[in-house]
């Protein structure tokens, strides 16, 4: 699977450098995004139990239990996965409100989908 936007895990690392729990976890999710084609969404749940499906065009979002980290992720039909946002529990809280139609609005306005 080709993914795109790595750098913005990648500076979450950076942004917290010493939570080796972290890095671990975040790099767990990148090698499954890198490796992993998955086929239908009961592969993607039996290896990812943490992915919740928050839009039917393939918008996902992935709890990183660790640090409570939330990353939204588009995997598309062709096999590609980009990550559209991440961020703390607390940052997905205030941006997202815990409500799947801000993110479909979120999603919208940030020109994700139309």
């Amino acid at each position: 699977m080709d993914l795109t936007g790595k750098k913005l895990l990648e500076k979450l690392k950076r942004k917290n450098r010493g939570n080796v729990f972290l890095a671990k976890a975040i790099d767990d999710l990148i090698s499954d995004l890198e490796t992993k084609n998955w086929n239908s969404q009961n592969e993607l749940f039996r290896d990812r139990p943490d992915a919740d499906m928050v839009h039917s065009d393939g918008f996902y979002f992935f709890d990183i239990h660790i640090h409570r980290t939330m990353v939204l992720i588009e995997l598309d039909r062709n096999g590609d996965a980009t990550i559209v946002w991440c961020g703390s529990h607390q940052e997905y809280e205030l941006t997202f409100k815990n409500n799947r139609d801000t993110i479909r609005k979120w999603l919208k306005s940030n020109s994700w989908i139309s």
